[in-house]
């Protein structure tokens, strides 16, 4: 049976009528966009909006190329686990334009990757480890030449047994880094005298970034061994790092620029870094600039994804859904070589209470070696892995005891008073949870909604529906500290107009058009005299990544400080020709305000340069209060909190499995908007793609260890259609509690667990059709199904005997 648009449609008890699609911020008003008022809190465009929409944006891949540019294509190994024994080149040098192949003798630096465990090689040398895993590239005229020819390479592999899950690696005790263990109390004193206990298992699959641009680099070789190198990177100081260190250069040798990138979401934090190694080798052995760039398919073959999470967990608790203490083992998937995975599983264990106070609690975090791609950053960096297991559990819970669930993560939430100590040891010092909660729960009619889901589920044998409310808590920092970090550059010309560089990249997601807001208020000219130009690591060196939502935290501050010093210099001058002290000078409007005259900004800036008064500055910001044990994983890893809650609506066929999301309301805490345009862009997209992690976005390696999803194909991200009518959005009306820049928060990754709200309303929904299928008797079996909750697993959820038979 297909799934009937009137079934999915008329949803029961709404908050609003069907269709409405609200996701304006309800708590802030919009300024126009003039250049009178202040730029900060106004939904001004993206800086690039319209040179995107014209095809004007420069991307990597549009750079005029040099002349004599060669193109590079990867080898791949064909087997997840062996002995690489021989390559065989001589097909691939016969066929048109080639120049010949590098590999990994052609190396004049250090054969392995300059990671922070040295555990990654930059080809395969003596050993294949995944399917996809790059034995060294072809070098041609063109692209395709490039690519044909690669196809051509055999490489003679000596075949091992691979290591394909998570379990498996545990079983065999195989770690790309050692376990860690974070412990409160007693819990196996707490488990024993709980009133219930529940046990359980969980598989998470992992998630493919999907960027619209691909990974690519441009390697241009400079005069006096020299390099600039083009790099769609949300790094560009370790693209730097990693080139110097491969061709056996200091890092002052080599140039790495990005002006934007076609999307990263973390998957170009680190592994933008070897296309712009392969592509820097191969420059240097043909004397010759050489781009390459990575078709979709090898894109998928070659970098790594979400990390995949198995978790095991022993929970107890009281009559009212408290949890009285937890045990749990999160075996992470990894892939062949460490890469992140080390911060990525500790977030993961920082981020497994979410939004609730546990008193006791054991969580041990396995870091599993496998022969599968290296996995890598992702929007929320283990932060969606921590959370979904206890929003699981907690779902559990209410279903084992007949509560509502929303009921059971009130009574867990963490408190203002007392309960606000988190098991890693830092206290909860922002918590606006349980207010923001409540009025996520007036605002989209939760209780009437779920009186109305469980009448319509009562009569509808077919289609049946479910509704979860679920919060979030995100720790908002680098977990390693010394990323958190930034510095810029503002330049005031004599004409007045105004220049931003700072260390952060541009993905999409606003970071320019929020850092050159927040300069144009600190100077106190329109926002239309600021310009922000490329990521260059011959600007402000040693740059931070892009990444852990704390773009605009750190390079917004850095530039600020940074104009706010060329204002100083200003102020200085004015006070100085009107007899008044500098901190009498004002600057708002495009004029400098005395209290003798008013100038235009223009004027004092001219008259300034005259004077030989410096009209340029750096900034550099350092985040305050942070610190923890690496070792112990406690401490004060995190600034400061961000908040949100959605309540989702999901229908499921249970014919089918098929299902469907009909109704999202959130209510998110982003303090006060730099730009409340781009945050609710960021919210929405971040929900979206959260929602497609666990419903569409399916990996699946077969058992040789090959990718099978490895195209749009096989791999289904969200499309236009899979977005509800009824999607609401409305921001906290507060400002963030502690001193970030314009009173803000971070945005770009705390949305994404918002959509475990989906997750928990499809279980709930799958809950419903098992006790119909029991006439309505009480199913003490927890609902089980692994995550994405395709319709296959959906269908297997609702039938145990058709899991029994997968």
């Amino acid at each position: 049976m297909n799934m009937r648009d009137k079934d999915f449609k008329s949803a029961p008890g709404g908050a609003a009528n069907a269709g409405e699609r609200n996701i304006a911020p309800a708590t802030h008003s919009s300024h126009a966009m003039t250049s009178s008022g202040p730029a900060s809190g106004a939904s001004l465009p993206h800086e690039s909006a319209r040179a995107q929409v014209a095809g004007a944006a420069t991307y990597v891949d549009d750079i005029a190329e040099v002349r004599g540019t060669l193109h590079a294509a990867p080898i791949l190994s064909t087997v997840a686990h062996g002995r690489l024994l021989s390559v065989d080149t001589v097909a691939a040098l016969a066929m048109p334009g080639v120049h010949g192949v590098v590999l990994s003798g052609d190396i004049p630096g250090d054969p392995m990757l300059a990671t922070f465990v040295h555990d990654e090689p930059v080809f395969a040398r003596d050993k294949v480890e995944h399917v996809g895993q790059v034995i060294g590239v072809v070098v041609a005229d063109t692209v395709m030449q490039a690519r044909r020819a690669a196809r051509k390479v055999q490489a003679k592999i000596a075949p091992l047994p691979p290591v394909l899950s998570p379990r498996d690696a545990h079983a065999r005790k195989s770690y790309v880094l050692p376990p860690v263990t974070v412990r409160r109390g007693e819990p196996e004193a707490a488990l024993a005298r709980s009133r219930h206990t529940l046990e359980g298992q969980l598989e998470v699959g992992g998630q493919e970034h999907f960027y619209l641009e691909g990974q690519v680099a441009y390697a241009l070789p400079l005069e006096q061994g020299q390099w600039h190198i083009h790099s769609s990177t949300q790094h560009p100081g370790e693209v730097q790092h990693w080139v110097a260190h491969a061709l056996g250069l200091e890092n002052n040798a080599v140039t790495v620029e990005c002006r934007r990138m076609g999307g990263g979401f973390g998957g170009k934090e680190t592994q933008a870094g070897h296309m712009a190694v392969w592509a820097a080798l191969a420059a240097r052995k043909f004397k010759r600039p050489v781009k390459l760039r990575l078709d979709r398919d090898d894109d998928f073959m070659i970098t790594g994804k979400r990390h995949p999470f198995a978790y095991d967990w022993q929970v107890g608790f009281d009559d009212s859904g408290l949890v009285t203490g937890l045990k749990l083992t999160m075996l992470a998937d990894c892939g062949f070589s460490a890469d992140l995975s080390g911060p990525v599983a500790d977030r993961a264990v920082f981020h497994t209470d979410n939004a609730y106070f546990l008193s006791h609690v054991e969580i041990a975090s396995y870091r599993c070696k496998t022969n599968t791609q290296s996995h890598t950053a992702f929007r929320g960096f283990g932060g969606p892995q921590g959370v979904i297991v206890i929003e699981a559990i907690l779902g559990d819970i209410a279903r084992h005891l007949a509560l509502d669930p929303l009921d059971v993560r009130m009574r867990n939430l963490y408190g203002v008073e007392d309960r606000n100590i988190t098991h890693y040891q830092m206290k909860v010092e922002d918590n606006i949870l349980q207010p923001l909660m409540a009025q996520l729960e007036r605002t989209s009619n939760y209780r009437q909604r779920r009186a109305a889901i469980a009448a319509w589920n009562t009569r509808s044998p077919v289609i049946k529906r479910g509704i979860a409310f679920t919060p979030v808590k995100f720790g908002i920092s680098f977990t390693a500290t010394f990323f958190n970090q930034a510095g810029a550059l503002v330049h005031v010309y004599t004409d007045g107009s105004v220049q931003v560089n700072h260390g952060g990249t541009e993905m999409g997601q606003g970071l320019n058009t929020k850092v050159a807001q927040v300069v144009a208020d600190e100077l106190g000219v329109p926002f239309e005299r600021v310009r922000s130009t490329a990521a260059d690591t011959s600007k402000v060196p040693n740059a931070s990544a892009t990444a852990a939502s704390s773009g605009t935290d750190l390079n917004g501050r850095a530039a600020q400080f940074a104009a706010r010093n060329v204002k100083d210099n200003l102020a200085s001058f004015v006070s100085g020709l009107d007899g008044c002290g500098a901190g009498a000078v004002t600057f708002r409007g495009g004029q400098v305000i005395s209290p003798k005259a008013t100038r235009s900004f223009d004027e004092v800036v001219k008259a300034a340069y005259a004077n030989r008064i410096q009209l340029w500055s750096d900034g550099f910001y350092r985040t305050p209060k942070i610190h923890y044990d690496k070792t112990t994983l406690t401490g004060r890893p995190f600034y400061y909190f961000a908040y949100g809650a959605a309540c989702s609506e999901v229908a499921i066929d249970t014919l089918t499995g098929e299902s469907r999301l009909l109704k999202v309301d959130i209510l998110h805490d982003a303090g006060t908007p730099i730009n409340p345009a781009i945050d609710i862009g960021q919210i929405e997209g971040g929900f979206i793609q959260g929602v497609g992690w666990l419903t569409t976005e399916q990996l699946v390696w077969n058992d040789q260890g090959t990718l099978m999803t490895h195209a749009p194909s096989t791999y289904k991200i969200p499309a236009t259609g899979d977005v509800p009518e009824h999607f609401r959005i409305e921001l906290w009306p507060e400002a963030n509690r502690e001193d970030n820049v314009g009173g803000s928060k971070a945005v770009g990754e705390p949305p994404f667990m918002l959509a475990i709200s989906v997750w928990e309303a499809l279980r709930e929904a799958v809950a419903a059709a098992r006790v119909a299928a029991r006439s309505g008797s009480a199913n003490p079996e927890p609902v089980r199904m692994p995550a994405p909750a395709t319709a296959e697993n959906v269908l297997a959820a609702i039938t145990p005997d058709i899991r029994a038979l997968r």
